[in-house]
C-alpha cells in the first residue's frame, strides 16, 4: 500500500471519498484534545502580527504537493512506522499537558508534531521524514509565547530607536531618546507606535521560509536567505523611524498618524519582500541560476493531481489506532478536566490606603495603558509621609490565569515603553516582613532618576525572575488548579540633595507597612 494510491476504480465509489472521509474524521479527531490550542490560534491571527496565520497551512499543503510530485513513493514496500508511532505518542502526551496546565501554546505547538506523525504513519519513516519542511512552516502559523514575544519586541524596538535617531541626528535634526519615546522638543514619539512596521516581522520570517525552500541552489544560499530576515525587517524600520522623525519635524505629529502611518508600514513590508527577493537573485548569480531556470522553483503542474489522489487513501491500523487514540483522549479530557478554582480575594479598590503616618489615594490608569496591562485587577496608589521630601508609589497587577493569551508584563518591557532608560537592576535579598529575593532598579529620564523595587507574588510565594514566575504557576496549575499572580512595584524619586540610600529607607519604610495590608487582596 502507497500513501498515495491511485484512483479508485470501484463503481459504487465506495473508496473514491474514502480518502475525504479520512482525511475528515483526522481533521475531527484532533478538536477536542487541541481545542485550547486552536482557540488560540483563531485568537491570535485577529492581531496584526498574526494576521497572515490562516495563510500559513496553505503555503505548507503547496509544499507537501511540491515534495509528492518530486519524490512519489515508488513501491509498495513495508513501512516503518515506530519513530511514527513515538512521535505520535509524544505529541498527544504533550497535548493533554498543556491542557492541563492551561498554556495554550504548548497545545499549539503539540499539534504540529500530530501532523507530523500522522505523515510518519501513513507514508513510513523512509518517505516521511523528507517532508519536514513543510510541517516546520507550520510554526510560523502559531503566537510566541508571550513572555519572548515582549522580550523580542522591546529589543527590537530598542535597536529601531537607536538607529532610527541617529538617522534623525544624521539629518541635522535635534532628538533625545529616552528609553522608548523620541523627543523632537515640540512632538514626542513612542517607539511602540513607530515601530508599527515590526508587526510584519513574524509574515517576513514566514515568506522568507519560503523562498529560502523554493530557491534553486545550494543549502547555505538557503540559510542565508532566511537568516537575513529578521535584520532587514529590522533595518527597514529603523530607516522609517528616522524618516518619520524627520517628517514629523518639518510637517507635524499627523504624518506619524492614521492612514500615513499604516500605509508606511505596509511599504516596510513590501520593500522587505524586495530586498529578500534581491538577496535570491544575487546569490543565484554565484552559480548561475540563470543557465539552468528561473531563481524560485514555483512550477503548479501536477499539483491538483496529487491532491486528487487523497479520495483513495486507506488508512492503516496504525493511523486508526492513533486517531482513535486522539479522539478517545480529547473526549476524556474535556470529561474528566477539573472544575475551575474559586479563588476569593478582596478587590484591590477596597485596599486601605490610610497606613498610619503614609496617606495616600488610588488612580485609575488610562483605559489604553489598563488594555495593554490585561490584568484583572490592579492597584496604582501614590503615598506620602510628612517626613519624607518625596511620594513612594506603589504597584500591583493582579492576573486570575497566567496561563492563556494575558499574563504578568515585567517592567522591564513597561519603563522603557515609558521613557525610562533601566540605568541598573539587580537581584538582592530583602528583609520585609520576610526574607526574599526582588529586582532593585534605577531608571533615568534626562535628569529624573528613580529607585524601583519589584518582585512576583506567586500564591505565597515571592520570586524576582519572570522565567522562575512563570514555571511556578505552571507548577501551581498542576499542583492546585490554579496559575492567579501578581507583580508588586514600589517606586520612589531619587532627589537631588540625596542619595541613593535615603530614598532606599523611604521606599522600605513604606513597604514594611503596606505589605502585609496586601496579603488580602494577593490569595495564597
Amino acid at each position: 500500500m502507497t500513501f498515495w494510491p491511485g484512483p479508485s476504480t470501484d463503481p459504487g465509489g465506495a473508496t473514491r471519498t474514502g480518502g475525504v472521509i479520512l482525511l475528515g474524521l483526522a481533521v475531527a479527531s484532533t478538536i477536542p484534545l487541541f481545542w485550547l490550542g486552536l482557540g488560540e490560534l483563531l485568537s491570535a491571527w485577529t492581531t496584526p502580527e498574526y494576521s497572515h496565520g490562516p495563510l500559513i497551512p496553505l503555503i505548507s499543503l503547496f509544499l507537501f504537493l511540491r515534495e509528492l510530485r518530486a519524490r512519489p513513493p515508488s513501491s509498495p514496500t513495508p513501512k516503518i512506522v515506530g519513530p511514527g508511532i513515538t512521535l505520535g505518542v509524544f505529541a498527544l502526551v504533550l497535548a493533554i499537558f498543556g491542557q492541563a496546565i492551561a498554556i495554550p501554546d504548548v497545545v499549539a505547538y503539540a499539534l504540529i508534531l500530530w501532523v507530523m506523525a500522522l505523515i510518519l504513519l501513513f507514508m513510513g519513516w523512509d518517505a516521511g521524514r523528507r517532508h519536514w519542511a513543510p510541517v516546520l512552516h507550520l510554526v510560523f502559523m502559531l503566537p510566541l509565547p508571550q513572555i519572548l514575544y515582549w522580550q523580542l519586541t522591546t529589543g527590537l524596538q530598542t535597536i529601531s530607536a537607536e538607529v532610527g535617531v541617529w538617522l534623525v541626528r544624521a539629518a541635522d535634526i535635534p532628538v533625545l531618546l529616552e528609553g522608548h519615546i523620541i523627543d523632537l522638543g515640540i512632538y514626542q514619539l513612542q517607539v511602540a507606535e513607530a515601530c508599527a512596521g515590526l508587526r510584519y516581522l513574524f509574515p517576513i520570517l514566514s515568506f522568507s521560509y519560503l523562498v529560502a525552500i523554493l530557491y534553486r541552489g545550494p543549502f547555505w544560499h538557503k540559510a542565508v536567505i532566511f537568516a537575513l530576515a529578521a535584520p532587514i525587517a529590522v533595518g527597514l524600520n529603523a530607516a522609517r523611524i528616522g524618516v518619520i522623525g524627520m517628517l514629523v519635524d518639518r510637517h507635524g505629529i499627523s504624518q506619524a498618524e492614521g492612514f500615513l502611518h499604516v500605509f508606511e508600514g505596509w511599504v516596510i513590508f513590501g520593500l522587505c519582500l524586495v530586498v529578500l527577493a534581491g538577496v535570491a537573485w544575487a546569490l543565484s548569480r554565484l552559480r548561475g541560476v540563470q543557465a539552468d531556470g528561473p531563481v524560485l522553483d514555483l512550477e503548479t503542474a501536477g499539483l491538483g493531481q496529487e491532491l486528487s489522489k487523497a479520495r483513495g487513501l486507506r488508512p492503516s491500523m496504525a493511523v486508526a489506532g492513533f486517531l482513535a487514540a486522539t479522539g478517545i483522549l480529547g473526549a476524556g479530557q474535556h470529561l474528566l478536566a477539573p472544575p475551575m478554582a474559586d479563588i476569593p480575594r478582596a478587590p484591590f479598590v477596597r485596599f486601605d490606603t490610610d497606613l498610619g503616618a503614609w496617606q495616600g489615594r488610588q488612580v485609575a490608569l488610562p483605559r489604553s495603558v489598563a488594555q495593554l496591562l490585561g490584568a484583572d485587577d490592579y492597584l496604582d496608589a501614590a503615598f506620602q509621609h510628612p517626613d519624607h521630601d518625596a511620594p513612594v508609589l506603589l504597584f500591583s497587577a493582579w492576573y486570575a490565569n497566567q496561563n492563556g493569551g494575558a499574563g504578568i508584563h515585567s517592567p522591564e518591557v513597561c519603563l522603557p515603553a515609558g521613557g525610562w532608560e533601566i540605568a541598573e537592576l539587580h537581584e538582592v535579598s530583602v528583609t520585609i516582613g520576610t526574607t526574599f529575593q526582588i529586582n532593585r532598579a534605577i531608571v533615568r529620564q534626562g535628569l529624573q532618576s528613580q529607585l524601583v523595587y519589584y518582585w512576583f507574588e506567586q500564591q505565597g510565594d515571592r520570586m524576582a525572575g519572570d522565567w522562575q514566575a512563570k514555571l511556578n504557576a505552571i507548577g501551581n496549575q498542576l499542583t492546585k488548579g490554579r496559575s492567579d499572580g501578581a507583580l508588586v512595584r514600589l517606586t520612589t524619586p531619587i532627589l537631588a540633595d540625596e542619595t541613593i540610600a535615603d530614598a532606599e529607607a523611604r521606599l522600605t519604610d513604606l513597604a514594611q507597612t503596606a505589605l502585609p495590608r496586601l496579603g488580602a487582596h494577593l490569595p495564597l
